[in-house]
């Protein structure tokens, strides 16, 4: 006898067969609805903010329940980790003399989860360390990223380091996953625990992109003129859109996976 799918199963089907134009449009209409429905049950959208460094705290545990459990750090990229560590320590500088708040706190205790991985992977775990499939080079994100904060930063009333600092965490967070992505590129299986902290890392971006946008949304555009003038504000919500978008390939593959029921995710060429 014939099991009787159910009515997510019978949708997540239908959307499996549509061509990839089609999948396109429905995940640009599925975060609109996300946005839309974020807007209305959520009162206070900085609580999308704070929610989106804890998913982020969140995926940063998975990695230590990983690294403790399985005592192995295959699979994990060490210059994602180094990159979020700089991007988290700057950002962190920036809090402690700017607006000292509770996402000082939330990004204390992450940088030093961060900083625990690094440790772990660099030395205790060395041996499982898949060094030759992590060779994405550093300084393709670090220069672009520091030549653009210098550029392009807050027109505030504060220091001009403290601006250019905190524009260059800016850009480092959207693009510091880039490594990890080359690491499941080039080995295209990917393992539970890693799976589970690339998508919380994806749900952190969503929720933070969504807080950017419906900030402007609330404020009719007035959020745009607090942060300065000139390229910044644009660059700011460019930065939030570009980190969502880079990981939304990956998040589509990992929602197909949980559904087919697998417990490794298996990449197709060219993903991510």
């Amino acid at each position: 006898m014939k099991a009787t799918k159910t009515p997510i199963h019978a949708v997540w089907s239908w959307v499996r067969r549509q061509p990839p134009k089609v999948k396109a449009f429905l995940a640009v209409v599925s975060g609109m609805a996300a946005l839309v429905l974020l807007r209305f049950i959520v009162h206070d959208h900085d609580n999308l903010f704070v929610a989106a460094e804890a998913v982020h705290s969140i995926g940063i545990s998975v990695l230590i329940y990983k690294l403790m459990k399985e005592k192995t750090c295959a699979g994990l990229s060490l210059k994602s980790q180094e990159l979020t560590a700089i991007f988290l320590a700057v950002r962190l500088y920036c809090s402690l003399v700017m607006e000292y708040d509770i996402h000082t706190i939330l990004d204390l205790a992450t940088l030093a989860a961060t900083l625990w991985v690094i440790f772990m992977i660099r030395f205790n775990l060395r041996t499982s360390y898949m060094e030759d499939k992590d060779n994405f080079a550093l300084y393709y994100v670090l220069v672009p990223c520091a030549v653009l904060a210098v550029l392009i930063h807050p027109s505030t009333s504060h220091n001009i380091f403290n601006r250019i600092s905190w524009a260059f965490c800016v850009y480092l967070e959207a693009v510091s996953v880039l490594p990890q992505l080359r690491v499941m590129q080039n080995t295209k299986i990917v393992e539970p625990f890693t799976a589970h902290y690339v998508f919380a890392l994806g749900v952190a971006r969503f929720l933070s992109c969504a807080h950017w946008v419906l900030q402007v949304v609330d404020t009719r555009g007035r959020l745009l003129v607090a942060l300065g003038y000139g390229l910044w504000p644009s660059m700011v919500l460019i930065s939030e859109i570009v980190q969502t978008f880079i990981l939304a390939d990956f998040c589509y593959y990992y929602v197909k996976s949980v559904f087919g029921g697998q417990l490794v995710l298996r990449l197709p060429s060219g993903v991510v």
